[in-house]
């Protein structure tokens, strides 16, 4: 289908919701006016508004083949200024007291469930601005969210023949949009500083890594890769002749900008400074869990239920490694505690053996395990798999390697261009780092990321696109950094989870479904993880632990490494296992919540899917109960369950 075809249905789709007679009333694009309608106009009107103030996002949605009023935003950044700021907090606490006279009571089922979505999001927003006036620390937002913008861009061009991507004009709005980089930090800059006057400021870790470090990547981004990656995508056709040298002199311009950008950071902040400002709070956490996820626990009672996860899974990882060992003579003993712990330890070195020999190797073991999963997938008749269904496994750009191991970046869901982004970041080479990534390893991963992770999900949502609301697409605050709202995490990486544990399930030939023993126990301990994380998130966010001691903690229960702090010096794995621990609680430390969506997100679904099956009966199958979830949209189960059990919902 060409792009045009596809905005022209959007259109039609839109104005069947009532958007586009509705904003066509808006004079300008920064229009902050609510206009009154119906429930469905206010949710539209919202969702238009929110993307014409939020560029990147727009971008990653597609939102510029969505509506007309969104064409232009492929070629802008945020505006940050506080003109800007005030005019989309008054929008946020008009449309938010608008909706308060609205009886949910006379509203459709799918509609209900929009109200809350929208309620919690425009909750959130206000709070974000006017609370935590959070944009005057927010220093990895403003370095991460330009670099997404193009990357974005060039992710979901049009292809053309030979293997090149993107029309004149789409590489014309990657100029423009590198042109307000410099205006873009400017903004940044004042920001930053008016935090820094009210004591508002962000933690030496995010000045650090996320700020001098990622303004550096992006500078030698903008003036060394980004013009070479446009010459290869734009090959001989007539427009590179001027188009190259106009992204080479933009590229220029925005990486001098972030060099200024990262000397700034480093003479405003103290990076050596001995406070820690990364902590959420109590009250600021448990808002963020009733508010946003819709989960009434305290967070006493979530660090307890994480340390009962915890115990479970590695009581299970323990009963699977000493059946391993067995079976592999390795004379293993797991009779006491400290034995099953020592051997759960002993059996993954043990696998750790089977590492790839460098980083090309293990991108394609990746790329193999995707594949082996989609047949296991067909084989077994999990799921109805298209025949041009494609995963494809990238290195992950340097401005995100501080952050992230793998990570996925799904396609625009409004756009028919563009492919899902699975990102793994290379190790560098590093011996102990790719012991860390050994053969067994990588199924899980593949699973969560690819098959029938998140690849899986969104590909099913945007071929279902037409069932799932505009406002259910969103990520208030930003797509993934400190400022996001995280809601979509629940979703998201709850039904990754919930995939990885799918695929263990045993088959008659196959006693651990998908994976082998070996691979089974990097599956458990994915769980292990997601339920660690819980533990460290609320207990760094809430007091409860240090951040060295929620390091600890990790290297200890994840990567069995006890006092891996006192022998990294000496110990490459050690050393290995205290750098991953590190970034992970980086991650951690400056997005509260997050961490704790994957569990709490898989067993949302486990319950819901157990409570929908006792409702059902003989008439349940789980492959209705899949669609209908992730028919859903990217939100979280409590907004919906209620709709969802009763049927009202399709």
């Amino acid at each position: 289908m060409k792009r045009r075809d596809f905005f022209v249905r959007a259109a039609y789709t839109a104005a069947g919701f009532g958007i586009l007679r509705n904003l066509e009333a808006c004079q300008t694009l920064g229009s902050t006016a609510i206009i009154p309608g119906s429930f469905a106009q206010l949710r539209d009107q919202y969702f238009i508004f929110h993307l014409a103030r939020n560029p990147v996002t727009s971008t990653y949605l597609g939102g510029d083949a969505y509506h007309p009023n969104l064409e232009s935003t492929n070629t802008r950044l945020r505006d940050y200024s506080a003109a800007a700021i005030s005019g989309e907090l008054a929008f946020y606490r008009s449309m938010r007291e608008t909706l308060k006279r609205i009886q949910p009571v006379t509203l459709s089922a799918q509609e209900k469930v929009d109200y809350k979505v929208m309620v919690a999001q425009l909750d959130f927003l206000i709070h974000q601005l006017a609370d935590l006036r959070y944009y005057q620390r927010s220093i990895d937002t403003y370095v991460a969210e330009p670099f997404r913008g193009v990357d974005w861009q060039m992710q979901q061009m049009q292809d053309i023949p030979g293997g090149m991507l993107g029309t004149a004009a789409e590489w014309d709005e990657v100029v423009a949009r590198t042109l307000a980089i410099p205006a873009y930090l400017d903004a940044a800059r004042a920001n930053l500083l008016a935090g820094k006057r009210s004591g508002n400021l962000p933690d030496r870790r995010m000045v650090q890594r996320d700020g001098v470090a990622g303004s550096r990547s992006n500078a030698d981004y903008f003036r060394n890769t980004l013009a070479k990656t446009a010459a290869g995508f734009i090959g001989s056709r007539g427009f590179g002749a001027t188009t190259v040298p106009g992204i080479a002199a933009a590229g220029n311009k925005a990486a001098a900008a972030w060099e200024e950008f990262a000397n700034f950071l480093t003479t405003t902040f103290d990076v050596n400074e001995a406070v820690d400002r990364f902590a959420a709070g109590e009250k600021e956490y448990e808002w963020r869990v009733r508010n946003v996820f819709g989960d009434t626990r305290s967070a006493a009672q979530l660090f307890e239920y994480g340390k009962e996860q915890v115990s479970m899974y590695t009581a299970r990882l323990a009963d699977v490694a000493k059946k391993f060992a067995a079976e592999a003579k390795l004379n293993i003993p797991f009779d006491t505690p400290a034995q099953r712990y020592a051997g759960i330890q002993a059996v993954m070195t043990f696998l750790s053996k089977d590492s790839p020999r460098d980083d090309d190797q293990l991108l394609r073991w990746y790329k193999e395990s995707g594949e082996r999963a989609v047949k296991f997938g067909r084989d077994n008749q999990l799921f109805d798999v298209p025949p041009t269904y494609r995963l494809d496994v990238h290195p992950t750009p340097p401005v995100l390697r501080s952050t992230i191991d793998a990570a996925y970046y799904p396609a625009p869901p409004f756009k028919t261009t563009g492919v899902g982004r699975f990102y793994l970041t290379p190790t560098g080479n590093d011996p102990a780092a790719l012991k860390q990534n050994n053969f067994a390893s990588v199924a899980d991963t593949a699973v969560h990321e690819g098959f029938p992770g998140h690849d899986w999900h969104y590909k099913y949502m945007t071929a279902n696109r037409a069932k799932i609301s505009n406002i259910r697409w969103l990520t208030p605050g930003a797509v993934e950094d400190s400022s996001s709202m995280w809601s979509d995490s629940l979703a998201s990486e709850g039904w990754a989870l919930y995939a990885e544990e799918l695929m263990s399930q045993p088959t008659a030939t196959h006693p651990y479904g998908f994976y082998s023993a070996g691979e089974y126990l990097y599956e458990l301990q994915g769980q292990l993880l997601r339920a660690v994380r819980i533990v460290v998130d609320v207990g760094i966010h809430t007091g409860r632990m240090s951040f060295d001691e929620a390091v600890d903690y990790f290297t200890e229960h994840v990567l069995f490494q006890p006092n891996a702090r006192a022998r990294a010096s000496a110990d490459p794995a050690a050393r290995a296992a205290m750098d991953s621990a590190g970034r992970a609680m980086y991650r951690y430390s400056k997005w509260p919540t997050q961490a704790i969506a994957y569990n709490l997100g898989k067993n949302a679904i486990v319950n819901l899917r157990d409570e929908y099956k006792a409702r059902r009966g003989s008439a349940f199958t789980s492959k209705d109960f899949h669609e209908r979830f992730m028919s859903m949209g990217t939100i979280p189960v409590a907004y919906f369950k209620d709709s969802f059990l009763s049927g009202d919902v399709p």
